[in-house]
């Protein structure tokens, strides 16, 4: 049965760190879906939501038809992407595994520090972006917090998806 990965939170909590390592533990043929990918490499846009919203969606459907694991990873509010988390509830049923980042502003900061896009962007958009506990209505996510490491979050998914 296919499986979803959601791995949400605000911008430098860590999402992108545990995607990754997620895809190498679950191996080959897993579909890593990254939101800033969509957005700033595939489509090139910046704040425009909409047409990231429905190439995320399609790229969701394919993963349910051809991967047995599909990792979706980004801030994704859950107001603007709302149709998106409606869609996964309706295709993966019981089988969504998702994880909210509910770390400090000031912890987020810290961590942006230490990535290679620090130059991207930094403070003042980090704030802008900032959506306190933004969590979703209708999928239940388990909470990541900042005292946790890489292992302990990998593992705690990786229990999640065996024991389910």
């Amino acid at each position: 049965m296919h499986k979803i990965i959601i791995l949400r939170g605000n911008s430098g909590s860590g999402k992108s760190t545990i995607a990754k390592h997620m895809q190498e533990k679950l191996g080959r043929g897993t579909l890593l879906i990254s939101q800033d990918f969509v957005r700033r490499e595939m489509l090139w846009v910046k704040g425009e939501p909409g047409i990231a919203v429905d190439l995320i969606k399609n790229l969701v459907i394919y993963g349910s038809q051809n991967c047995e694991f599909t990792i979706l990873e980004g801030i994704l509010n859950a107001d603007v992407y709302e149709s998106l988390f409606n869609q996964i509830e309706k295709i993966f049923a019981d089988k969504i595994f998702s994880y909210y980042f509910d770390l400090s502003f000031e912890e987020t900061l810290e961590r942006h520090k230490q990535r290679p896009k620090i130059y991207d962007f930094g403070e003042l958009e980090m704030k802008k972006w900032w959506r306190e506990k933004d969590f979703l209505n209708n999928i239940c996510e388990k909470k990541i917090y900042q005292e946790m490491n890489v292992n302990d979050i990998v593992n705690l998914i990786y229990q999640d998806l065996t024991n389910h």
